[in-house]
Formats: structure tokens, sequence, C-alpha cells
């Protein structure tokens, strides 16, 4: 049953123009920020980098300044000027060293922290380069480097080289100016979560990168080439953020890298909560629109569909509840409930009418089985009697009336299954002296299974069959072999002889003959009873073949002696 065409299109318009509304609410809100937001990101990132420009501005000030006053000292009294820049040193202790070189870049003085004096054997000194000092004329400032003129002393620095104005000899003044404190500051400028500031000169070559040693190792590149030829300013390609801008005095440019996507990702969930505080607003008066609806139109009408499915899934513990709603709601909840009744009331007659059969179709199975087993007990004893052998005629009358004795058992279809067993003994003994000993017979029985129940009259229609068909045409002796073991929560009773077997189209016509074929009565007898008795998945499992012998495998439940009233009362 489906609600009212009416409901369904009100509920459909409004769900349509509640996800209209949230979509043009987004696509504002992101059309809106978006411009504004990249446009943030490029000041935030021009601002980063003028930070920076202003830290390593002051760095190079500092370096003149140390450059220009060593300057005015250099030409002093050796033993003022001595004392001027150990005093100078211990004053500045970002200066590691101060060196003076002649026209041919030689070594001519060196002042340094803490009185070091210079190795007698440099391998290269990477503080001071003549060929750059002169093709630039009055020198230059070089890129961070590991100081490399002492032993034991390797501090990162820059060195500012400038020619000395006054000539003669000392033609170059080199000072070595740690450059740590520099690093430490451009490494914790940081534009985003992700974005980073680096340092390069005029011609792109890098001076100071924060993931230097990426770069090094190739894991990382940077567009410091393509960047060196263009003027300051911040430039978006594509995700990334470029902020380029000059250090005055000096030839170095910081570079900025932030991304486009983390600056506006952040700022777009921002706007992203405003658009579901509105779409939740606006759902949740659709909601209250809908639930009205639901309320008057709708719900009842889902509920009475909902009871039909659970009638029909379950209909024996099923309860109906009547449905409020509209008067005509309330006439087909009226109706409904009246079905309910009359069908489970229906259900129950026809169970009980189940049940009466089934008893009936089981007595009917038993009193098959009577008169076929007497028809051959007698048969024996007749046979016996005809032959003068009165004697065993008169104990195959005890056998037999102890086999009935077993049989009848108070009424009762299930006995323990030691007096089957004893039953079943009882018939063997009787056939034995019918058939002159042409074969034997024994037990094999777990203790466990002896006090446990099971139908009357299974194992002698199965032992009957071996005998009639399996043994009776062989002509040397053969042997009855007869096994009950537990299985699990099951029984097994096996019968297994060593007779000629039968074909697999025999062992399947066994437990298909009708009551009214002669041949193999009691076998299909036996398994219809455990059918019916205890379910499909018990009775009886054939296995033969021709000049091999046939097993009959009967499966039976556990079923303990205390609970055989139970079993009664269901059957």
């Amino acid at each position: 049953m489906r609600p009212p065409r009416t409901a369904q299109l009100v509920a459909a318009l409004i769900s349509a123009l509640s996800l209209l509304a949230l979509t043009l609410c987004t696509v504002l809100f992101l059309r809106s920020y978006r411009s504004s937001i990249i446009e943030s990101a490029r000041t935030g990132s021009a601002q980063a980098v003028s930070q920076v420009v202003g830290t390593v501005g002051s760095y190079v000030d500092t370096l003149e300044g140390a450059v220009g006053i060593v300057k005015e000292h250099l030409g002093d009294e050796e033993s003022a000027r001595d004392a001027f820049l150990a005093a100078f040193l211990t004053a500045r202790p970002e200066i590691a060293a101060i060196t003076v070189y002649d026209e041919y870049g030689a070594l001519l003085n060196c002042w340094a922290q803490d009185g070091r004096t210079p190795s007698e054997d440099i391998v290269r000194n990477l503080s001071f380069d003549l060929t750059t000092a002169k093709r630039l004329g009055q020198g230059y400032i070089s890129t961070p480097h590991v100081e490399s003129i002492f032993t034991g002393y390797y501090p990162w620095v820059v060195s500012v080289v400038r020619r000395i104005p006054d000539g003669g000899h000392r033609c170059w003044v080199s000072i070595d100016i740690s450059f740590k404190e520099l690093a430490g500051t451009i490494s914790g400028v940081g534009i985003g979560r992700h974005g980073y500031c680096y340092l390069m000169d005029e011609r792109g070559n890098m001076v100071y990168h924060p993931q230097q040693q990426l770069l090094y190792a190739g894991l990382k590149k940077e567009e410091a080439g393509r960047l060196a030829c263009i003027g300051d300013g911040t430039y978006v390609e594509d995700t990334v953020i470029y902020s380029v801008k000059r250090v005055p005095g000096s030839p170095w440019r910081v570079v900025g890298v932030s991304y486009v996507d983390e600056t506006v990702n952040e700022s777009f969930w921002q706007m992203f909560r405003v658009a579901v505080a509105t779409a939740a607003l606006i759902f949740l008066m659709a909601l209250a629109a809908g639930l009205v609806l639901s309320r008057f139109l709708s719900r009842p009408l889902q509920e009475l569909e909902s009871a039909m499915e659970q009638f029909e899934q379950d209909a024996d513990r099923f309860a109906f509840r009547p449905v409020r709603g509209t008067r005509e709601v309330q006439n087909l909840s009226d109706s409904f409930a009246h079905m309910v009744r009359r069908i489970q009331k229906l259900m129950t007659t026809v169970r009980e009418e189940e049940i009466v059969l089934r008893k009936t179709e089981l007595k009917a199975l038993q009193a098959q089985i009577n008169p076929h087993f007497l028809y051959n007990t007698l048969d024996s004893i007749a046979w016996m009697c005809e032959r003068g052998k009165n004697a065993d005629a008169v104990e195959m009358v005890h056998a037999l009336a102890q086999l009935f004795r077993i049989s009848i058992s108070r009424g009762h279809e299930l006995i323990p299954i030691e007096k089957e067993l004893q039953h079943a003994e009882a018939y063997l003994r009787i056939q034995k002296f019918r058939y002159k000993n042409q074969f034997t017979y024994h037990f094999t029985v777990d203790e466990s299974c002896l006090h446990c129940l099971c139908n009357k009259i299974t194992l002698q229609p199965i032992i009957e069959n071996s005998i009639v068909h399996g043994l009776d045409l062989m002509v040397d002796a053969g042997h009855i072999e007869i096994t009950v073991k537990p299985d699990g929560e099951d029984i097994l009773l096996i019968v297994e002889d060593d007779g000629i077997g039968m074909e697999p189209e025999q062992v399947s016509a066994l437990l298909q003959n009708e009551p009214s074929d002669r041949t193999g009565i009691g076998v299909k007898n036996v398994n219809d009873r455990l059918r019916i008795y205890f379910g499909a998945e018990y009775g009886l499992s054939i296995r033969s073949a021709p000049y091999e012998g046939t097993t009959v495998t009967i499966r039976t439940p556990r079923v303990p002696e205390d609970r055989e009233a139970d079993y009664d009362k269901i059957h």
C-alpha cells in the first residue's frame, strides 16, 4: 500500500525546494568568498615575506656595519688594532672571524673568537674567493658555508668581503658572521600549515632553504631559476602562491611559498559550516512540514502497511493494534483486524486437524508392520511344524510372544533402544530356525545409547530385508552386524550385511515403493514413521553395491527416557 499521491507530491515539492535552497546558498557562499580567500592568502604570503625581508635586511645591515667598523681600525697601530679587534669579537659573538688577504688571495692576518689561529694546512678557504672578489670589484656577500680555515672549529657563516681602500699589501678584508640565527628565523616563518620561505641570490642560486636536505637528495624541486627572472610581487600559479621580494643592500631575494588549497580549504570549511547551519535550518522546517503531513495522511497508512507485513511474516504470534487516523483509515484498520482474527482462527483449526491427521497416519503405518511381520513369522512356524520340529517351533512361539510383548509396549510409540535390541534379537533367533543357521549376527552397542528412546519395530524390518533379499540367495553363510552408536546429538542404528547387494535402482525403489507394493513395505514404513515423528532430517540412508553387501543407517535423535511424555504430547 502506498501513501496518497497528494502526500507524495507535497513531500517531493518540499524536498526539492529545500535542496534548491541549499544548493543556491552553497554556490553563493563559495563564489563570494573564494576570490576574497585567495586575495587574503596573497596578502598573508606577502606580509610573511616582508617580515623575512626585514629580518634579512637587518642581518645585512649588521654585516655592513661590522665591516665598516673593522675597516676603520685596520689602519691603526698593530697593538691598538689587535686589542680593539679582540674586544670587538668579544662584544660581537656572532662574528666568527676577521681575515685579511693580499691582492693574490694569500691570507695575511686573522682574528677569531677565543684567539684561534688558522690551520697550517688549509685545504680550501670557503670564506674568500679571489675570482669572485675581482669580478665584482668592491667585494661581495658569500652564500652560507662552513668556515674551514680553523682546526676543530667549523661554524656556519656568511662572509662579507670588501676591498680595503688604503691599498698596500692588505687588499681585502673578510668578516665571517654566524648564519645560524638567521636560518632559524627563516625556518620559523610559516605561511599556513605547509608554506615556507627560502633565500636565493639574484641568479636563482639557493642561499638557504628550510628543506635543504630534500633539495640535495633530489626529493624536492623549487622554481628558483624561473622566479629569479621575474620582478618582486605575488603570483598565483595553479595551486601555489609565490611571493618574491628583494632584500635591500644585498644580492638576495626572499621567496615565500604557500598553497591555495590549504589556505582556501581552511576558510572554505568555515563557509561550509555556515552552509550546513543554513541547510539544517531549512531541513528542520521541511521536516516539521513533513511530519505534519505524515501524521495526518501518510503515517497511518504506513503503519497499516507495516502491520500487514508483520502479519504475513508471523501470523501465529501477530497482535494487531488499531491504527488511528482519518475515518477512512480507521475503517481499513477495523476491516484488517477482523480479517486477522478470522485467519488466525482458521489456522488454529487447520493445525489441530493436521495433528489428528498425523496421528492417524502414524497409526496406519504402524498397523502395516504387524500383519506383515506376523505373516512371515507364522509361515516359518508352520514350516517347522510340517517337518516335525516341534521343540524348535515352541521356542519360536516363545520368541514370537516376547516379540509381540515388546511391540505392544503398552501403546507407546517410543521404547528404549535396549528393548528395541531385544526385539531385534528375538526376531533373529526366529529367523535362524527358519533359515537353518545360514547366517550369523552380532551386536555392537554403545551403552550410553541403551536408555534413549526410538520408534518401536525399527530394526526388525531392516533385518528382515537383509535376510530375505541379501542373504537368502547366497550359497555360503552370511553375517549381519548391528551397530548402535552416538553421532553428536543423534544416534545411529546401523544394519550391515555381506549379502548379494543391490543396484542403485533397487536402493532407490526401497524408499519409494507405495504401500500397495509387495517388496520393500517394511523399509519404507520405517523411513516414513521416522520422518513423521521427528522430521525430514531423520530417517534411513542405504549404501549398497552388487556382491558387496548392503549397509542401512538409521538416524534418530537422542531422546532420553524422561522426555517420552513430551513427544507423546506433541504427536
